[in-house]
């Protein structure tokens, strides 16, 4: 059964339990919280907190994580700053078993330089990939790991990439980025969920606007073929709506992003039925 989710950043400037109201009143029955939410990553990151939420808001009925990513790199040059985001990425896993959410989405990280990754680069991901490994040894959480823009430093920024690192560790499950895909051209998304259907767990929905990415979905036809090769490929995961607000031509009120999902929720039932 597909559950239908928006990214907490869309309301970063709002407190965690308005942030549940806010998802509701939407109409979606999930979120993707993220970790760097700024009410919960400002003060202390306060797990009891989210427990609370969770229980005001049973309707929301599934939790998803995102790992920290901002100012992070697994892959980074600099050591420390590679331990310390793998640190955060598990620090995540633990959060999301404390709430009872069972899925943290991941990014690969990237060579500091803009270059291609390099052997070490490699052997930071490596290191990345197998510190997740024993983390979901001893939890119930799944790790879904997300494709990125391409761009010459990146890490898993197209299909065969990312289905190469699946076939190398069974345990690891996949969050295809739309936006991301799209970067290259129209029929990318097709191509990660022909390759990579088999481990597609959650899915950030947005389309391109004046080339950039994360806007709202606004019935485009082109995210309606993405939801149905989702749906012909069997897909019961998450959807979730990861649209940036400062895309807008002014600052939006709570309400007016409340209809701005309340829509794309909408258009999300048309399309999975």
């Amino acid at each position: 059964m597909v559950s239908f989710s928006a990214s907490s950043m869309f309301f970063h400037e709002y407190t965690c339990s308005e942030i549940f109201s806010f998802i509701s009143r939407a109409g979606l029955d999930a979120i993707e919280f993220w970790h760097e939410t700024p009410d919960f990553w400002l003060r202390g990151q306060q797990v009891d907190e989210l427990i609370r939420c969770r229980k005001d808001h049973p309707e929301v009925r599934t939790v998803t994580l995102h790992a920290p990513i901002l100012d992070l790199n697994p892959c980074s040059f600099n050591p420390t700053l590679a331990e310390v985001s793998v640190e955060y990425a598990l620090r995540s896993i633990r959060i999301a078993e404390e709430i009872g959410g069972d899925l943290v989405t991941v990014h690969p990280g990237r060579r500091t330089a803009k270059r291609p990754p390099s052997p070490m680069d490699l052997l930071r991901f490596e290191h990345f990939i197998s510190a997740l490994q024993g983390a979901t040894e001893r939890s119930p959480v799944r790790v879904a790991i997300e494709n990125m823009e391409p761009a010459i430093n990146s890490m898993l920024c197209n299909p065969e990439s990312l289905r190469e690192v699946l076939d190398d560790a069974p345990w690891l499950m996949f969050t295809l980025d739309v936006a991301h895909a799209l970067t290259k051209d129209s029929r990318e998304p097709e191509r990660y969920i022909e390759l990579c259907h088999d481990r597609l767990v959650n899915v950030h929905l947005s389309r391109l606007g004046s080339g950039r990415p994360h806007f709202p979905l606004d019935r485009d036809p082109g995210m309606a073929g993405v939801m149905k090769a989702l749906a012909d490929h069997g897909f019961s995961g998450t959807l979730t709506l990861e649209i940036e607000d400062l895309i807008f031509d002014r600052v939006l009120a709570a309400d007016e992003k409340i209809e701005v999902l309340a829509r794309d929720c909408a258009f999300m039932h048309d399309c999975m039925g």
